[in-house]
């Protein structure tokens, strides 16, 4: 068998050099020294084979040598295995079939984290925290996270034996599910958080993404919506054409979205709206982090350029390499850097990564103030209405807002799922709650008596974390939120903890100062209609 593996992994090397076919038949025509190089190579590959002390596979080798050539390249190009390329093109998807639970695991256990609300585990009666025992008779407890999710997906209409052990139950529930459409939804949440003012949270850009934002505004429309906050704070982005729909739903028609530059003719890409839908035309607040990047850094960075909405948070990632997917032989991928990224105003989205670990550490820039300071000789460029915008990385919000530090108890806490796991023990305990309930002394008194049992903290901790009325509210929203992912589903969680998010909170302040833009912006708009009136009328 080694001499067919042999051929095998050398061919896949030839492969992904050429990247998958794409210089077709230049394979023939290499240069003298490509040649002498690739035949170092194969030496190389068969002595380490053969002769290295302990065993090693070709595969092995080869893939090692693909990634540690694709690290000299850049942090984004990267290599899929045949797995990894199939389940990143799986998560591209609008839906796949399945169960319908967000699971993770809890104490080295299979917990089912929420139900999926109209799915086949909703319908069962499936609960936040029932532990998935088995599947298909198999036990979990040696499963990876990823194997266990592989095992409950399957084909539409077929079935999966599971067997859930619940809390409060003497028997473990054997159940058979029969696998449905899941949707992948990426507008994960969109309701009025205020009486007048609508909250979509954004979470990443996939097939389907376009639509999903435009019926959430329609939707949020019809409740009253007056103004929007837009979150995509840990969105890392997605596919570029969702981008350029989505973008396209903010902006005036014809207003360009982003530019593409890279080495070849065909890198050079300019992008615009549409004017498929209309523009949102309402005061629009857009919440961004460190872990906004690519796609959503396109998104915020079109709404700043052309002064649509005030964008708050802190500094984002600058991401702003355009990968290009080349499918290789074997089923494995390729995700390869051919261009760059500029929003309308000119400025790079892509920061320096000539240190890779001040690029995925951060430590290569500080947050700037507000207004925003940045480091001298960073190059100013102006927005539509000659607002300063700066380059060098990344998308600076208008109005910079640090998220509120969590004090080390309550990290070690949230580290060790205590909230949501006295939630679905005191769920259980009492199985039916109104929308209007809050943790009372009482909850609150057996929460930390409930610490004290499991050896989580101690009486003195206890005491102290509720003697600071931060430190409390924190512990009695958390409480509230994972009773209520019990109860009432993941959204009215969410909905608990936005309700006591310190940035959010701040960024609904900001809406005078968006109103202000928007008028400004819609002025302009109307002066340049009339220029351009005027010099049609002219010209006949």
């Amino acid at each position: 068998m080694r001499k067919p593996w042999k051929i095998l992994s050398v061919s896949l090397f030839l492969l992904a050099l050429t990247i998958g076919g794409l210089f077709g038949n230049r394979l023939l025509a290499l240069t003298d020294a490509t040649r002498d190089g690739l035949k170092t190579y194969t030496q190389l590959i068969t002595t380490a084979h053969d002769r290295y002390g302990t065993k090693v596979s070709y595969k092995d080798l080869i893939f090692a040598s693909i990634r540690g050539m694709i690290r000299t390249l850049d942090p984004h190009t990267t290599f899929f295995s045949a797995q990894d390329y199939a389940n990143m093109r799986e998560k591209q998807q609008s839906s796949f079939y399945g169960l319908g639970i967000l699971i993770g695991m809890r104490d080295n256990q299979l917990t089912v984290v929420a139900p999926i609300e109209g799915t086949p585990a909703s319908r069962l009666g499936i609960r936040a925290g029932d532990v998935i025992s088995t599947i298909e008779g198999k036990p979990t407890d040696r499963m990876t996270l990823d194997e266990a999710i592989d095992k409950l997906k399957g084909p539409k209409g077929t079935q999966v034996h599971i067997t859930i052990v619940r809390p409060g139950l003497e028997s473990p529930l054997q159940l058979t599910v029969t696998r449905a459409e899941i949707p992948q939804t990426t507008v994960r949440y969109a309701f009025m958080i205020t009486p007048d003012t609508g909250y979509i949270l954004f979470t990443d850009f996939a097939h389907g993404s376009s639509h999903e934002m435009a019926e959430a505004i329609a939707k949020l429309k019809k409740e009253g919506m007056k103004r929007l906050l837009l979150d995509i704070r840990n969105n890392g982005g997605g596919l570029l054409d969702q981008a350029i729909a989505i973008a396209g739903q903010f902006l005036p028609k014809g207003a360009k979205i982003v530019e593409t530059r890279g080495r070849t003719e065909d890198s050079f890409q300019s992008y615009s709206a549409s004017g498929n839908y209309p523009p949102l035309g309402l005061p629009l607040v857009v919440l961004v982090n460190s872990g906004t990047a690519s796609a959503a850094e396109i998104l915020s960075g079109s709404i700043q350029d052309h002064d649509v909405g005030l964008i708050a948070g802190t500094i984002t990632w600058g991401k702003g390499l355009v990968q290009t997917l080349y499918s290789l032989s074997y089923g494995n991928g390729l995700a390869l850097t051919t261009a760059k990224y500029y929003t309308p105003s000119g400025r790079l989205i892509q920061r320096d990564y000539s240190s890779w670990y001040e690029y995925y550490n951060h430590t290569d820039r500080n947050e700037p103030k507000t207004p925003p300071t940045p480091p001298p000789g960073t190059k100013v460029f102006k927005t539509d209405l000659g607002r300063k915008v700066y380059g060098g990385g990344g998308i600076t919000p208008d109005v910079v807002i640090e998220p509120k530090e969590i004090a080390p108890f309550l990290q070690y806490l949230l580290a060790h799922n205590t909230f949501f796991d006295y939630a679905v023990q005191w769920a259980n305990q009492h199985p039916k709650v109104e929308r209007s309930w809050k943790p009372d002394d009482e909850v609150m008194a057996d929460f930390g008596a409930w610490l004290e049992k499991k050896k989580l903290a101690t009486a003195k901790e206890v005491a102290k974390a509720y003697g600071t009325a931060d430190t409390k509210a924190y512990i009695e929203r958390q409480i509230e939120a994972e009773i209520y992912n019990a109860d009432f589903g993941s959204e009215a969680r969410f909905k608990v903890l936005a309700a006591g998010d310190s940035q959010i909170k701040a960024a609904l302040k900001l809406f005078p100062q968006a109103s202000h833009l928007l008028a400004e912006r819609l002025d302009l708009n109307k002066k340049k209609s009339a220029t351009e009136t005027t010099a049609a009328l002219q010209k006949h």
